[in-house]
C-alpha cells in the first residue's frame, strides 16, 4: 500500500498543480427537493453519478461526492482530479438521506470527505463487499456490505446487489475490494442502478415481470477505457435488457476522466433514443424528474 501510495502521488500533484487556477462552472440547474411531496418517485441529478432519489418520501443518494476535487486526501487538502461542475446542491442544501449507496470505492464514487459530512444515526449505508473499512461506520446507523446476489432491507426499501462488469480496487493493489450495481424496490417502484460497468449481459437477469420504473446508467469515461466503462449505446442496452424504459444517464460532464469531448456521451445517447427521445430522463445536470 505504500509503494502505491508513493507511486500515486506525483501524478496526482501534477493534477492538482494543472488545474489549481481554473474555474468550476455552474450546474445548468438547480433542483428544488423541497417542494418533493412524500408520494411519488423524485430524482435529481447532482453531478457525476450522484443522485437524490425519494421514493414515496425515502430519500436516497447515490454514490455522493460533493468536494471540488477527488483523490487523496490530506486532513483538508485534497490531492486530485478538479470538477468541471459544481455539484447542482451543495452539501448543506441536500436532503439529509436515509439511505446511501455506494456502488465500489473509486474516489469518483466513494468520496470521503463527502461521506463524512453525512455521517449521522440516522443514516444508513449499503456499500460492496470489502469497502466498510474506509468509513467510520459507527457514526452512522447502520452499514450493510453486500456481495453478488446478495439483498438487505432498510425499512421498506430492499436493496439487490448484482454483478457489473468493473473493478473495485481503490488504490491498485487492494484488488480484493467488491463493485456492485444495485436493485432497489420499494413497495410501489423498482429502480436500477449500474453504478460503473462495462458492456455485460449480466443485466438480462433483472428482467422480471415488474419492470424497473427507471434505469440509472453510466454513459462517460469509455474512450480509451472501454473495458471498464460502456459507452452511451452499451449503456442503453444494458438497460433494455433489463427491461428498463426511463433512462437516467449519469458519469459524464463532471470530471474529465477520459478522451472523449464533455457533450459526447449525452450526444450519443440522445441519438441511440432518437426515435423514443421521452425515454431520456434528462441531459444535463441539476435536472430532475418525478412520477406518480
Amino acid at each position: 500500500m505504500i509503494g502505491t501510495l508513493a507511486r500515486g502521488i506525483p501524478l496526482l500533484w501534477e493534477q492538482y498543480a494543472s488545474e489549481r487556477k481554473r474555474p468550476l462552472d455552474a450546474a445548468p440547474f438547480t433542483p428544488d427537493p423541497r417542494r418533493w411531496t412524500d408520494n411519488g418517485l423524485y430524482a435529481a441529478w447532482l453531478g457525476h453519478s450522484t443522485v437524490l432519489l425519494k421514493l414515496d418520501g425515502v430519500t436516497i443518494l447515490t454514490d455522493p461526492v460533493f468536494s471540488q476535487r477527488i483523490g487523496l486526501n490530506f486532513g483538508p487538502l485534497t490531492i486530485g482530479m478538479k470538477r468541471l461542475v459544481l455539484p447542482a446542491l451543495a452539501l448543506k442544501e441536500t436532503p439529509r438521506p436515509y439511505l446511501v449507496l455506494l456502488s465500489h470505492a473509486h474516489m469518483d464514487h466513494f468520496d470521503l470527505p463527502s461521506l463524512r459530512a453525512l455521517e449521522s444515526k440516522a443514516t444508513r449505508v449499503v456499500t460492496a463487499s470489502k469497502t466498510s473499512d474506509l468509513l467510520r461506520v459507527k457514526r452512522y446507523g447502520q452499514v450493510d456490505e453486500l456481495g453478488w446476489g446478495e439483498t438487505t432491507r432498510v425499512g421498506d426499501v430492499s436493496v439487490s446487489a448484482f454483478e457489473v462488469r468493473h473493478w473495485g480496487a481503490r488504490m491498485q493493489s487492494d484488488t480484493y475490494r467488491g463493485y456492485n450495481g444495485y436493485v432497489i424496490e420499494t413497495p410501489r417502484f423498482r429502480i436500477l442502478f449500474g453504478g460503473d460497468t462495462a458492456m455485460t449481459r449480466a443485466f438480462r437477469n433483472l428482467r422480471s415481470a415488474r419492470k424497473f420504473d427507471l434505469a440509472i446508467m453510466p454513459i462517460g469515461a469509455y474512450n480509451p477505457w472501454v473495458r471498464a466503462h460502456c459507452t452511451p449505446e452499451e449503456a442503453l442496452a444494458m438497460a433494455n435488457d433489463a427491461g428498463a424504459e426511463l433512462i437516467l444517464p449519469v458519469h459524464h460532464q463532471t470530471f474529465q476522466l477520459s478522451r472523449e469531448p464533455r457533450r459526447e456521451p449525452i450526444e450519443r445517447l440522445s441519438e441511440a433514443l432518437a426515435d423514443a427521445p421521452e425515454r431520456l430522463a434528462w441531459r444535463d445536470i441539476g435536472q430532475e424528474i418525478s412520477l406518480r
